[in-house]
């Protein structure tokens, strides 16, 4: 909770109505007198489909109500908030982006990984694990970069290895980090390389939120973890 910027925690104390997913901190809402709309999506379960979310901000803002849209991480990010710029510029309803801290980076440096390494890493890439479709990310999706941070990798974590074992820029010995649920008091890693990783979720089962990381950086958190 404490990664939120000082901009977004002004605009929550003076909102009127809030719609929130679910990676927002329980914490972050306590204080405020607004409006409070969950309006979150996980796998499995949305409490509301992208039209109604779309349906909301046009309602409240035409009321003329300051209207707060709270993702969890930067809205920029795998966080759809295109979809919704579009809607509220055909509907000509005035907005302003707030960029936040987003989990592909924070949720690394909680693990004690730098994504990026003068020796080790020049290029990161961020990528999606699930295509909206619910399938797995294509193979031809997967960019050249030193770093890979995959969101949304659990649920084919094993397709995802499998196309990362054939990309010429990785190998079996190549280090990984799968991390749940991180920045949070839950947070938990798991260190591997892709030739284990599969068989260590498969006992562990993370769930999501979570995030795996791919690349030589990852055996770095042995000496600069320090939570």
């Amino acid at each position: 909770p404490e990664l939120l910027t000082i901009k977004a925690q002004r605009l929550i104390a003076t909102a009127d109505v809030i719609l929130y997913d679910y990676l927002v901190h329980p914490s972050l809402l306590t204080s405020t007198k607004a409006e409070l709309i969950c309006v979150g999506k996980k796998k499995g379960e949305h409490s509301k489909k992208q039209s109604e979310i779309h349906d909301l901000l046009k309602a409240h803002a035409m009321q003329g109500k300051a209207v707060l849209r709270l993702k969890g991480g930067d809205p920029m990010i795998f966080g759809r908030v295109g979809e919704e710029m579009h809607f509220l510029r055909d509907h000509q309803i005035p907005y302003e982006l707030v960029p936040g801290v987003s989990s592909a980076s924070a949720v690394p440096a909680y693990a004690g990984i730098p994504v990026t390494h003068r020796d080790l890493s020049r290029s990161v890439a961020f990528v999606t694990g699930t295509l909206s479709t619910g399938e797995a990310t294509l193979e031809s999706d997967i960019p050249e970069a030193d770093t890979l941070v995959i969101l949304m990798s659990v649920t084919h974590l094993e397709t995802i290895v499998e196309q990362l074992k054939r990309h010429q820029r990785f190998h079996d010995k190549t280090p990984v980090a799968l991390i749940y649920s991180g920045t949070t008091a839950d947070q938990k890693t798991l260190f591997a390389d892709l030739e284990t990783i599969v068989d260590k979720q498969k006992h562990a089962q993370f769930q999501t939120p979570s995030l795996l990381v791919v690349g030589e950086v990852v055996s770095l958190s042995d000496t600069l973890s320090w939570i």
